[in-house]
């Protein structure tokens, strides 16, 4: 799947899912998450320590098992998203942004690129293209790229209609950790300040056409928002894949030796 491909999921008003990766170097990983069918993998390189060469090499690994390729960037700086898609990504997800200007910035830099400088800023602030057969070729080059931005944290929220009146935004994540800490409620995705919040940010996105939902850990949790109307389902990741797989198994084959010992002692 493309960047185009996931859009019009998107649009169509489809559920779409994936996961992240901040362990995954090596590209031979990619055909296990097309095997598994998620719509879509994002390369975490905000929290995790993933160079942009080995970045480069998952997106092209992931996009040939037809999974829709999009990184988590370190910041909304809006070079880093260009420095992203330019390395072969179909999207990016810019984390943490709390304002309209930050959010403007970045779809611009996504959708108009390679402008930069004044011609950027004149995009941005004005809609002022070289040209009418310029801003013709940008759209239909940048049809690929999916934007996702990050709302974490309270100024974000009560920004979010301001935020979703910039336009081009095809998703929204909710970081629920950050979310969580910040509403003084940590880790207590049950809490009522935590559930109105995540609720209304999903609401206000879907009224808009967009996807919304929070990177969740937990089946149960997955499923709840999933019933609570998030289109955007994030679940888990490459490490806690992992752990959670051996901790489940280990704990059983360890189960059994101590079974087995205690009835050959008898």
């Amino acid at each position: 799947m493309d960047g185009s491909a996931l859009r019009a999921k998107i649009a169509a008003g489809d559920r779409i899912y994936g996961t992240m990766t901040s362990l995954v170097r090596n590209p031979r990983f990619a055909p296990i998450f097309g095997r598994l069918g998620f719509d879509y993998v994002i390369v975490d390189t905000e929290h995790a320590p993933t160079g942009r060469s080995e970045t480069a090499d998952l997106a092209l690994a992931l996009h040939s098992t037809g999974t829709c390729p999009i990184i988590r960037v370190k910041d909304s700086e809006p070079h880093a998203t260009v420095m992203a898609l330019d390395a072969g990504f179909h999207g990016v997800l810019v984390p943490y942004c709390e304002t309209a200007a930050e959010v403007a910035s970045v779809v611009v830099a996504a959708r108009n690129r390679p402008l930069k400088g004044d011609l950027r800023d004149r995009v941005r602030d004005h809609g002022e293209y070289p040209s009418e057969a310029s801003r013709k070729y940008l759209e239909e080059r940048q049809k690929n790229v999916v934007v996702m931005i990050g709302i974490e944290s309270l100024p974000a929220i009560e920004n979010l209609e301001k935020i979703l009146d910039v336009g081009g935004i095809d998703v929204i994540f909710i970081g629920p950790n950050d979310l969580s800490i910040q509403l003084g409620v940590p880790d207590d995705y049950a809490h009522p300040k935590f559930v109105e919040a995540t609720e209304y940010i999903i609401n206000t996105a879907q009224k808009r056409g967009i996807a919304a939902g929070g990177h969740f850990q937990t089946e149960p949790l997955i499923e709840e928002w999933i019933g609570r109307g998030s289109r955007f389902v994030l679940y888990s990741g490459d490490g806690r894949a992992i752990m959670e797989y051996f901790r489940g198994a280990l704990g059983k084959f360890k189960n059994t030796t101590v079974r087995e010992a205690r009835y050959g002692e008898i």
